[in-house]
């Protein structure tokens, strides 16, 4: 026992393989794409409102991680604001709740136009494993018209953002 005990104590731990281009320089090719088409489709950049309606959190995770320091969207000219009369995409995570659909057809009505609503994630497009609970009534098309669904659970940041910049080029 003593042994094995210091041969894991010796042992280096195994390393990832850090050589491949990350994640983030991707994001990062994607972002600039999609701050250059807003600019042409809306003469600014893009405001995107997160909201996270029920759920897990895998979602919201994912899309926080834009904001953060490995994507920093903001660097890019893309912006997530805290106020629906600010912003041009309402990302919706997680499952339609009965508590939530007030609040979200509130948040959609004080968007101005062109306003786009993006079912992010499993549960936002159809309920994904909370389907068929008492309080869950299905995806975000229910309440809202769903322009673009993002599929996943959870969806890769570079993949939402892969589908933000089809939304804005396909709406130029």
């Amino acid at each position: 026992m003593l042994q094995a005990l210091a041969r894991a104590l010796i042992r280096r731990p195994a390393a990832a393989d850090t050589t491949a281009a990350p994640d983030t320089e991707i994001a990062g090719a994607l972002a600039a794409q999609l701050d250059s088409a807003a600019q042409a489709r809306l003469g600014r950049s893009l405001a995107i409102l997160h909201v996270a309606a029920a759920g897990c959190g895998g979602c919201a995770t994912e899309i926080d991680a834009l904001g953060g320091v490995a994507y920093d969207l903001e660097r890019h000219g893309l912006a997530f604001v805290g106020n629906p009369r600010q912003a041009d995409v309402l990302l919706v995570t997680g499952p339609l709740t009965a508590a939530m659909r007030t609040a979200m057809e509130g948040v959609w009505t004080a968007m101005p136009e062109p306003r786009w609503v993006v079912a992010v994630g499993a549960c936002a497009i159809d309920g994904g494993v909370f389907a068929g609970s008492y309080a869950v009534q299905g995806g975000i098309g229910i309440a809202l018209p769903v322009d673009l669904i993002v599929e996943g659970c959870p969806p890769s940041p570079a993949s939402v953002l892969s589908a933000l910049l089809t939304l804005i080029e396909a709406n130029r």
